[in-house]
């Protein structure tokens, strides 16, 4: 059986501070996570690191819940 899932990232910027909002469904339960970045006022504009960042970090969140639905689901099963 082979099933897919997409990641779906939105990203909000003002110039100083990224936002990140990753949200992935798998097996009809979804997850989301946000990531964020800020940009010290006085280092150079380079928007592509904030969302490298912030989107790093939203996607290690939902590598984090999708473990811990794992390890629920595992001991739901052998209680």
């Amino acid at each position: 059986m082979k099933e897919t899932s997409e990641i779906e990232i939105i990203f909000e910027e003002d110039g100083v501070h990224t936002v990140a909002q990753a949200t992935i469904t798998v097996r009809g339960t979804r997850f989301t996570s946000t990531g964020r970045a800020s940009r010290n006022p006085a280092d150079v504009k380079m928007p592509v690191v904030g969302e490298e960042l912030a989107v790093a970090r939203a996607l290690s969140d939902l590598a984090h819940q999708l473990v811990e639905a794992a390890t629920e689901a595992i001991n739901e099963r052998a209680g």
